[in-house]
């Protein structure tokens, strides 16, 4: 009998959009794959039409929801259901990925202790395995070698694994960290001497056994494709070391256009394929997000050039709730209607908001995961920055190397450390002509010299007044007293109380450097902004970085609700417009169906001469303009989530 042959299917760093499914299968899944049929999964091709599907096959719990030989499938199966998602999905020529748990498994290590991390206290960890011992040879790579022959399954996006990963105590580790380091005390927590250097040991580990199981993988199959969650990512913000096929993390359920404002701008410069995921549920119980609510969320991630998908649930049998697809249908077309202006466009450098892993790393309790609220600072000022319609990158000390000039403003949010050959290369890129603005007293204390300020006594968290422009605008921070020296000059002014008189502390300053100029804010900015935003606090931000940058490319007023990304894509320039307008960051609010339209907005594109054309996409309607003095002038008279300018 003939071998049957299918369509060709895409790999993951051609595709653009994509559902994912997982279970969690737990011990109450005892007749999996019930309802699971053919006909479920070809309706959710025809409704959707992904690139790919991502669906469960092994949880946190560690059960699998496929008969896995290996020992820890799930109580009970009435059909081999993953059978049937790859056969249909291969029939249509749409990828099949798998959702597997790594690091974090529970039932691993109920039946083999000796194989979980030890804690502090020495206790053997009851969900999280260590990355020194040999759960990935005997059971994580035998079971991908499992999917990958038995199955044909196109490769995995494994969860679980850097946010989850601990440090080890056990005695391997200890004695291998005594002998590298030649430390002989451990430190247990983080205020303990040399916590920073014990947590890059373990760091490392995690490094190469993620490495480890991808080489084997892919000497096993080169065409097994695989993503480690989140891995190299905002939540381990270094260069991509490890040949893993594509990038991929699940933002927030909640503030989730915050968060994907974040993370889609972390991603971009890291030189792999990549995706974000939005979960399609809020609050518990849980409800299903509005098709508007879903579309808004993806226009962030679709503005910076990523690929797209959405996490739904599945039932304990592992098939889907139907009524759901009719919603991701509708997200998909919105999505659809925007790939060809978006995916695998490139942002035009503009601000760049500096992402210092070095400095991250030496900030965060755990090895790899921010969850103690250490990017808060960052995104406070990325959100500010974008609230004031600029165009903004973060930027990891590697994206930068070489590139600098590229850059007319590079900001430093709040970071109390940067490598010394990163400071010098910052220096050096001041006076040859950049802009370099500083936040925080940390941040601009690594600068004194430069900003020519001189510091007075120590910072110390206070309640001040932040004045601009007239307007007021309290806070609480870590405030710098600081005395000018000749060529620096102050800019605003923080009062003790909410009026203008009396005596002030200097609330920031700019100085000439070389040809450049580098400025500093003497308060902590970006927790405020995160948590109690102020008017005059954006506004402040705002004409200081314009005094900085006075000329970017594109310009747009008319609405504070608007992000703007400067992309180009097959070499037009493109101006992303993002309407942010609505609920989604009211964490009182789980799910919502209406964003109110913003607009008329005025646009302003600086370009070398008169463009042939300017049309607004995706519907594709030629925009009238008038060019003069070396810029474009533009109306959007309406914005409803999101539109893309792309010049001809």
């Amino acid at each position: 009998m003939a071998k049957k042959t299918y369509p060709k299917r895409m790999k993951r760093s051609e595709s653009f959009l994509g559902i994912h499914f997982d279970l969690h299968a737990n011990d109450d899944c005892n007749e999996i794959g019930k309802t699971v049929t053919r006909e479920m999964v070809q309706e959710i091709i025809d409704l959707v039409k992904p690139d790919y599907i991502q669906c469960d096959c092994k949880g946190h719990r560690g059960l699998t929801s496929f008969p896995s030989k290996l020992g820890n499938a799930a109580p009970g199966f009435v059909r081999d259901q993953l059978k049937i998602w790859r056969e249909v999905t291969a029939e249509n020529g749409v990828a099949l990925f798998m959702h597997y748990s790594g690091v974090y498994d529970a039932e691993a290590l109920k039946r083999h202790p000796s194989w979980a991390r030890i804690q502090p206290d020495g206790k053997r960890d009851k969900r999280i395995t260590s990355v020194f011992g040999p759960y990935a040879d005997k059971l994580l790579i035998p079971q991908l070698k499992e999917l990958s022959d038995d199955y044909g399954v196109d490769g995995i996006w494994c969860d679980g694994e850097c946010w989850a990963a601990e440090p080890d105590w056990s005695p391997k580790v200890i004695k291998a960290f005594h002998e590298k380091t030649g430390i002989r005390n451990v430190p247990k927590k983080p205020e303990d001497p040399h916590y920073f250097e014990f947590m890059e040991f373990c760091r490392e580990g995690f490094r190469t056994y993620l490495k480890h199981y991808v080489t084997e993988m892919h000497k096993h199959n080169p065409d097994f494709q695989i993503a480690s969650n989140w891995a190299f990512t905002s939540m381990m913000p270094e260069p991509p070391t490890i040949d893993v096929d594509y990038i991929s993390g699940d933002y927030s359920p909640q503030d989730s256009v915050n968060t994907a404002r974040l993370e889609a701008r972390a991603l971009p410069r890291q030189g792999i394929p990549w995706d974000l995921m939005a979960w399609s549920f809020a609050g518990k119980p849980h409800s299903t997000k509005s098709a508007v609510q879903l579309q808004q969320e993806a226009a962030v991630t679709l503005a910076a050039g990523g690929g797209f998908q959405a996490y739904f649930k599945q039932k304990k049998d592992c098939s889907i709730y139907d009524g759901q697809m009719k919603v991701m249908a509708e997200v998909a077309k919105f999505c659809r209607a925007r790939q060809a202006a978006c995916h695998h466009a490139e942002a035009v450098p503009q601000v760049g908001l500096v992402f210092s892993g070095q400095a991250f790393y030496r900030k965060i309790s755990k090895l790899f995961s921010p969850w103690g609220g250490e990017l808060v600072a960052m995104q406070g000022a990325l959100q500010s920055l974008l609230d004031s319609q600029h165009s903004v990158e973060l930027l990891m000390e590697h994206h930068l190397a070489g590139r600098m000039h590229e850059y007319p403003l590079l900001i430093v949010p709040e970071w109390e450390y940067l490598p010394p050959a990163f400071k010098r290369q910052l220096r050096e890129y001041v006076e040859s002509g950049g802009s370099l603005l500083l936040i925080g007293p940390r941040a601009a204390a690594m600068f004194k010299k430069e900003l020519r300020v001189r510091f007075i006594g120590k910072a110390e968290e206070n309640q001040r007044y932040l004045e601009h422009d007239g307007s007021m605008g309290g806070l609480k921070a870590l405030v710098q007293r600081v005395t000018l020296r000749p060529g620096a000059k102050a800019f605003g002014k923080l009062y003790p109380l909410s009026e203008p008189k009396g005596e002030h502390e200097i609330a920031a300053s700019i100085a000439r450097c070389g040809k450049g100029r580098i400025a500093a804010t003497y308060f902590d900015y970006g927790e405020n902004y995160v948590n109690a935003t102020t008017v005059t606090a954006r506004r402040f931000l705002e004409a200081l970085v314009r005094e900085l940058f006075p000329n970017p490319i594109v310009a747009v007023t008319g609405s504070r609700y608007v992000d703007v990304a400067v992309n180009r894509k097959d070499g037009k320039l493109s101006i992303n417009l993002v309407n942010t307008a609505g609920p989604h960051h009211d964490r009182k609010i789980n799910t919502f169906d209406e964003i109110p339209p913003v607009g008329p907005l005025s646009v302003a594109i600086r370009l070398p001469r008169r463009p042939k054309k300017i049309t607004l996409q995706p519907a594709g309607a030629a925009l009238p303009f008038a060019f003069s003095k070396g810029a474009v002038r533009l109306e959007i008279p309406r914005l409803d989530i999101h539109d893309i300018i792309v010049v001809d």
